[in-house]
């Protein structure tokens, strides 16, 4: 059974042309009620004519038309006024001449092209029908047919300022949804760069050690097994990014955040990187903490690929209001400021803490390479 709440809806999915029928309908019965004989417009003040066979067919002319007043307005427009200037010259004056402001209206909203021909003819079409009127004994005069010639102007006026706003709303969310765009794709590709760089880098380090490991079988099976660990974690990784970009499919939301950083160092230590962590604090709520845990990640990740072997250092504190994170690097600091790569990452980092208000800084200090980060704490995701 279809609620109450489920028939706009329903409505709406019927053509332009079925929506149209009631309002048509509607105004051709209302044109052939007695009680509405000559209730009609009345331009010129014509001798009002009595109902016949003809007024019916004078009421069909103006009134159905306006079922294709959206999907072929400027026809709709033509018959409307050949059937408005009939009622008039033959002085029926019945309610369907309520059509023509509703033809016009519906002309200047949703025709496409050629809207200003249409209106130079439809003013031109205007002109006959007057001197006709005033042939046939109009006392209506010149103030008179101007000044309706002037209302009917201002029912293309509304159409045209109604096309306006609605074309300006559409132009407006195409422009939100580009940037939507634009944005989801560079989140998806810090994303991808801060899980595939990291991970990839470390079993890129790893296999290269591995290959002067041959004569010790113990520590080559575990720089292997490393290596057999940090591509599953790759793999998680990605799936959860797929995941994210499905969202039919139902799997472990769980992002990665700064209570995971004792797995991320261990997996560079694994790599080879002898590094020295220290965190203060409990990780606060929010997106803080996943942007902290990206900054050492990220950090570790250039360590990795341009100080490989150095000591290095990571310093995470929580504050009340703030993360601070600093990762140091001894050595390397000349190529690690000027990586070989995209400089996707520290871009991208330092995006991240910007838009939650906070600071970032990366540069090298007395031969190495430091990576500061004040995160403010508290930040919705």
């Amino acid at each position: 059974m279809i609620g109450h709440r489920q028939l706009p809806d329903l409505w709406r999915r019927f053509d332009v042309t079925v929506r149209d029928v009631p309002l048509a309908l509607a105004l051709a019965l209302a044109s052939l009620v007695p009680a509405l004989h000559s209730r009609g417009t009345q331009l010129g003040d014509l001798p009002t004519r009595p109902m016949d066979a003809l007024a019916a067919v004078v009421v069909a002319l103006e009134c159905l038309p306006l079922v294709v007043r959206r999907r072929w307005p400027f026809a709709c427009l033509v018959l409307v006024c050949t059937g408005f200037a009939a009622d008039q010259l033959l002085g029926y004056h019945t309610v369907a001449g309520t059509a023509l402001p509703i033809a016009l209206l519906s002309t200047g909203l949703h025709l496409d092209r050629h809207r200003h021909v249409a209106a130079v003819l439809a003013s031109a079409a205007y002109v006959p029908l007057a001197v006709a009127l005033d042939r046939h004994g109009s006392t209506e005069g010149v103030a008179g047919f101007v000044t309706f010639y002037l209302a009917l102007a201002a029912a293309w006026a509304i159409g045209s300022w109604l096309r306006l706003s609605r074309e300006g709303e559409a132009q407006r969310r195409r422009h939100v949804a580009e940037a939507t765009r634009h944005a989801e794709r560079t989140r998806i590709a810090r994303e991808l760069h801060d899980v595939v760089t990291h991970h990839v880098t470390a079993m890129v380090v790893q296999a290269e050690a591995a290959r002067y490991l041959t004569a010790a079988p113990e520590r080559l099976d575990q720089a292997l097994t490393a290596i057999t660990d940090t591509g599953r974690k790759s793999i998680s990784d990605l799936r959860h990014l797929l995941d994210l970009l499905d969202p039919d499919h139902h799997a472990d939301p769980r992002t990665p955040s700064v209570g995971d950083l004792d797995a991320l160092v261990e997996q560079a230590r694994r790599a080879g990187q002898p590094v020295e962590f220290t965190e203060e604090g409990v990780p606060p709520a929010g997106s803080a903490k996943v942007v902290a845990y990206r900054v050492v990640q990220e950090a570790l990740t250039n360590a990795l690929k341009h100080a490989h072997g150095s000591r290095t250092t990571v310093r995470v504190r929580h504050g009340e209001d703030e993360i601070v994170v600093e990762v140091g690097t001894e050595g390397g600091g000349a190529r690690a400021a000027s990586p070989g790569g995209s400089g996707r990452g520290l871009a991208g980092l330092r995006e991240r803490v910007g838009v939650l208000g906070g600071e970032f800084s990366a540069g090298g200090r007395d031969g190495g390479f430091v990576v500061r980060a004040r995160i403010p704490a508290g930040s919705p995701s």
